[in-house]
């Protein structure tokens, strides 16, 4: 079992996309990682020696913030747009899109649940 930075990594896909199921790697930072490392992308996950994982998780912990401290400074990061009270932070804090979409029809998924408004 292969656990790297606090996530099992599923044992029959190959490394390159076993690595994008930790927060904060997608598939051009995993095949970073792989590079470096020495490893092939095509070898599967319950191949790996205890060696080779060691050496990605050294890897991971020197060279990408992932996981926690990575899922914290990103809540920092919006906390301070909130506070500074800035557009995009205005946007957040009310809980709509922040990046310019329109909210007269779409925005479901940030907006929530319809609320029927005026109803007799």
């Amino acid at each position: 079992m292969a656990r790297i930075a606090g996530v099992d990594l599923p044992q029959k896909k190959r490394m390159e996309y076993a690595l994008t199921y930790i927060y904060g790697i997608g598939l051009t930072t995993s095949r970073k990682i792989l590079d470096r490392t020495g490893i092939s992308y095509d070898k599967r996950v319950f191949e790996l020696t205890d060696a080779e994982a060691a050496t990605i998780r050294n890897d991971i912990q020197e060279n990408v913030m992932v996981e926690g401290d990575l899922r914290k400074k990103v809540a920092m990061d919006i906390k301070a747009l909130m506070d500074l009270g800035n557009y995009r932070g205005l946007r957040h804090r009310r809980g709509l899109p922040v990046r310019g979409q329109k909210t007269k029809t779409n925005a479901r998924t940030r907006k929530g649940k319809r609320k029927t408004v005026g109803a007799a």
